[in-house]
């Protein structure tokens, strides 16, 4: 099994950054594959093969966005944005179902997944909306001061 948490080949991938049309944010780009395993009815859609790119701005509502500034906002998605929503139940990691809430409460949810990434176990290229490795929207334990 391959290393899902590799570099993509450049050639999927648009290279450099973009910034958003709505909040400035810069953009990130991905591949068809990934926009197409998170949109609601990509069937639907015209002009799929742009380059997309994805906004990690928290409160911004564009997932995605195209250089002709042709937005898809998260609404328009079947999955839910972890990194846009503050909830608990926010996924974190989309491979292995790390919520915002598991994250904080068990540190080890983290080791698990850093374990799992290693051996090539995850598939956050497809899983993960933004295309990218899921361990960077898991916060690291932070230590505890005991006084």
């Amino acid at each position: 099994m391959s290393n899902c948490c590799a570099p993509v080949p450049e050639t999927s991938v648009p290279s450099g950054k973009r910034p958003c049309p709505l909040c400035g944010g810069a953009g990130v780009g991905v591949t068809l594959q990934t926009l197409l395993h998170h949109l609601a009815r990509p069937w639907e859609r015209q002009g799929m093969s742009q380059q997309h790119y994805f906004c990690d701005t928290p409160d911004c509502e564009v997932a995605y966005f195209t250089d002709g500034d042709v937005t898809i906002r998260k609404q328009e998605l079947r999955t839910v944005v972890g990194i846009k929503e503050t909830a608990p139940a926010a996924l974190l990691c989309y491979c292995f179902g790390v919520s915002r809430a598991d994250a904080a409460a068990d540190p080890a949810a983290r080791d698990f997944v850093v374990q799992q990434t290693r051996a090539g176990l995850c598939a956050c290229t497809t899983r993960n909306p933004s295309g990218r490795c899921c361990l960077k929207d898991i916060p690291a334990p932070t230590a505890h001061s005991h006084d």
